[in-house]
């Protein structure tokens, strides 16, 4: 397809084409913004997670330097907030209640621009029929005109449903990765709150239970220092 037969079809569907394409470009812009940042969070919780099963003395130095290790991260916000918290007067409940807050603060910055891929497409479909009935429109003036055959109307027709296959395409596209992105931010979430508890109970003197494989990995570097 030719871009002047591009744009005849964005003229005749009175310009909705273009808006289409906007949509288009704003969608991948927003799907691969949040996808690299949704990944590092990803990355980012669960070196933290398996960080703090390595550390066999929980402090404020510790906490701060763990901190460092993931600055511009939503961990590094939890746990920031624990190292200030962390003293001999401390209270489950107020570190627990501290520690949401900050969780909570944070989740607006995690589904971020989730709410524009929404938009998109539940807006995308209903722009691309309107453009098709701009189009069907100008195909049946067509017929005004009695030197026009009737034959003629199934050829604009035809062109006046790319707006709504266009529509459709961008919503198909925008619904999968919306749903996939969604499914990363509950799991940053997860992680997050996994994060909060396990800070809660080590910094409230609550057992901790390593997991099996992390148990594992200091074993194999103890035999490698023998």
């Amino acid at each position: 397809m030719s871009a002047a037969t591009l744009m005849h079809l964005a003229r005749d569907s009175a310009g909705v084409l273009y808006v289409i394409a906007v949509m288009l470009f704003i969608a991948l812009t927003v799907i691969v913004e949040r996808a690299l940042f949704l990944r590092r969070v990803a990355q980012g919780g669960r070196a933290a997670l398996d960080q703090l099963d390595r550390l066999d003395h929980l402090d404020r130095g510790s906490l701060a330097a763990l901190a460092a290790r993931h600055r511009g991260l939503p961990v590094e916000r939890i746990l920031s907030a624990a190292a200030r918290l962390h003293g001999p007067a401390l209270r489950r409940e107020s570190l627990d209640a501290s520690l949401d807050e900050v969780i909570m603060r944070e989740a607006p910055r995690i589904d971020r621009f989730l709410w524009v891929l929404d938009t998109i497409v539940t807006l995308a479909p209903l722009l691309g029929l309107f453009g098709t009935i701009i189009g069907m429109f100008n195909a049946f003036q067509v017929l005004s005109d009695p030197g026009n055959a009737p034959t003629q109307v199934t050829g604009g027709v035809a062109e006046a449903l790319v707006a709504t296959a266009s529509g459709l395409f961008v919503a198909m596209v925008g619904l999968v990765f919306f749903n996939g992105l969604h499914n990363r931010v509950r799991f940053a979430m997860h992680q997050l709150e996994t994060l909060k508890a396990s800070l809660v109970n080590r910094m409230t003197g609550v057992p901790h239970s390593v997991p099996q494989e992390t148990v594992e990995a200091q074993s194999s570097l103890a035999g490698q220092g023998a």
